[in-house]
């Protein structure tokens, strides 16, 4: 197969989609940062505070590696674009398997990143199931009813 101008050129609108949702993790990320260092500063006791301080350090790190491969999978990209414009199509053909490699490291880390984040979010819903289960109000009497059933 020979590899022709228009297939790097095909991986530009996904590699900046990716790098977008990349972004957009990356200030999430920062912003989570941000509103647990004002929690930090009132109750520096919170064992959960520091708990998520850690798990959003791994996750930064994983972004930013991610933004990094996706970075350098864009340039390679363009390099092999180059390479190709200039009639060098073993080059472009290894420079192009070098961009592909470094767009799935991307992936793979953003993967890693998503797991370690609903690990986090499944924490947080457990904390609050449990205040959940543990509260009563004047409707109890309206959402319970199956479960009363059930236990009949």
């Amino acid at each position: 197969m020979e590899l022709q101008l228009s297939t790097p050129a095909l991986l530009f609108s996904a590699i900046t989609l990716l790098m977008l949702a990349f972004t957009n993790r990356f200030l999430a990320i920062a912003s989570l940062i941000r509103g647990l260092h004002k929690k930090y500063m009132d109750a520096p006791d919170q064992e959960m505070i520091v708990d998520q301080i850690h798990n959003l350090r791994k996750r930064l790190t994983l972004i930013k590696n991610m933004q990094l491969f996706g970075v350098f999978s864009f340039l390679l990209c363009i390099v092999c674009m180059y390479l190709l414009f200039l009639g060098y199509i073993e080059a472009a053909n290894w420079v192009f398997v070098g961009s592909m490699g470094s767009l799935l490291i991307a992936l793979a880390l953003s993967l890693i990143e998503i797991q370690i984040s609903t690990k986090a979010l499944n924490l947080e819903l457990k904390d609050m199931e449990e205040v959940f289960n543990n509260r009563s109000s004047g409707l109890d009497f309206i959402f319970k009813k199956e479960a009363k059933k059930d236990e009949k």
